[in-house]
């Protein structure tokens, strides 16, 4: 399942685990990356919160955790090389990998095409 929030993450559901990441539109927004600051492994975060960090010649701008729960699993490879989040936004360039603590929370949240409406 694919869902999207406001603040243009993108979160692909599978069972409690949620991966997750920025849609091309922000990719698209911020211009060539040049930082990225992920979250440790094992953090908890509760929806909204600052979770990760990304900085483009243009701006700096945070990564929002998209629902309650606890980081399991990070992409260094996007740490290690940051223009991976601009060639493959929705792909190989998700950020973490969130257990979720309440799953069905993610019905709230956007499906793709009521995403595209907002950046339309």
């Amino acid at each position: 399942m694919l869902k999207f929030t406001e603040e243009h993450e993108w979160l692909k559901i599978e069972g409690d685990v949620a991966t997750v990441g920025i849609t091309e539109h922000a990719a698209g927004q911020l211009g060539d990356l040049v930082f990225v600051e992920l979250p440790e492994a094992g953090a908890s975060f509760a929806k909204g919160d600052s979770a990760a960090t990304v900085e483009s010649v243009k701006a700096a701008s945070d990564v929002y955790c998209p629902l309650d729960g606890e980081i399991v699993e990070v992409n260094q490879a996007i740490v290690d090389d940051p223009s991976l989040v601009n060639s493959d936004p929705q792909g190989a360039a998700w950020f973490f990998k969130l257990k979720l603590a309440d799953p069905s929370a993610a019905n709230a949240l956007l499906d793709e095409a009521a995403y595209k409406e907002l950046v339309a």
